[in-house]
């Protein structure tokens, strides 16, 4: 039978004051109700912990042994209650975080730095992975949130963080390269490097939408998984492509970035809806102020 923590509490106090009258007075127990659990207690332990006389209660030497242990693990139980409130209020805990790989270069810094400076209660996991990697793993629980552009699903909740603009980019030399902006349409007769359609269908038919309304669809002459591959392939002259001009900090050189008139691009923090615990209600609190506050896009 093991020992309640009652019983160690009455135990302790008893202890201190040497007194069981003196204890119950402090606990606000009859002295009664306290000396029966501490006698509980002894029959428990198999030894008593106290001798009384008309001076009081002094510990026995398994008493003086036992108090220390006693007092561990009265400590240990505060504690514990004090975790799972720090935990419910969601200064502590673990998130798992997935940052679209294009994202993650100027986001994931100062998004896990900040977590870390306000949330130091917090374990963050994170991980760098293409959308369709992201929405499947927010969607079935292995991810708690996920920073992104916006997936174009209906069954994830989010909210927008920055809005910036989009550009054309073209190689270095290109007859347009020092325009002070352009229009989709301007890029009709040109060569395009894009994404494969399979690595994200929603995006790719608002691609098709933002084409048509311009006038023309790309004749569309290579393509490459990741943004890094679509900077290589723009700065070797194979094509010009359309990117967020956050993009820039991937590839310095070899590529000019021009504002697309009218275009702009978001970028998310989602979850499952239903889903959203205390601790990820306090990253988001800290990322939107942080998103507020600085121009997250020139973090990388």
């Amino acid at each position: 039978m093991t020992p309640e923590l009652r019983q160690l509490r009455y135990f302790v106090a008893a202890a201190d004051e040497t007194s069981f009258t003196r204890a119950a007075a402090g606990l606000h127990v009859a002295q009664q109700s306290l000396s029966q659990q501490i006698t509980v207690l002894e029959r428990i332990l198999g030894t008593k912990l106290f001798d009384r006389d008309g001076r009081g209660a002094r510990l026995t030497a398994a008493g003086e042994v036992f108090l220390p242990e006693a007092r561990a693990v009265l400590d240990r139980a505060e504690e514990a209650v004090a975790t799972l409130a720090r935990a419910v209020r969601g200064e502590i805990g673990t998130l798992r975080l997935a940052f679209l790989a294009s994202t993650a270069n100027y986001l994931l810094p100062p998004v896990v730095r900040a977590a870390r400076d306000q949330l130091p209660g917090l374990t963050l996991s994170t991980a760098e992975v293409s959308i369709a990697e992201l929405v499947d793993g927010v969607r079935a629980g292995r991810f708690d949130a996920a920073f992104t552009r916006p997936p174009l699903v209906d069954d994830l909740a989010g909210r927008t963080l920055i809005t910036e603009q989009v550009c054309a980019v073209l190689p270095d030399g290109h007859p347009l390269a020092d325009r002070a902006g352009l229009t989709l349409s301007d890029l009709a007769g040109e060569p395009w490097v894009l994404t494969p359609r399979a690595s994200w269908e929603p995006w790719h038919r608002k691609y098709d939408a933002d084409f048509a309304a311009a006038g023309f669809t790309p004749r569309v002459v290579q393509r490459a998984v990741t943004v890094q591959g679509l900077l290589g392939l723009v700065a070797a002259g194979v094509g010009v492509t359309r990117l967020a001009r956050s993009a820039h900090s991937l590839r310095r050189t070899g590529v000019v970035f021009v504002p697309l008139a009218g275009d702009s691009a978001r970028t998310e923090m989602v979850w499952r809806p239903g889903h959203r615990s205390s601790a990820l209600g306090d990253l988001a609190g800290v990322v939107t102020a942080l998103a507020a506050a600085t121009d997250l896009t020139g973090s990388g």
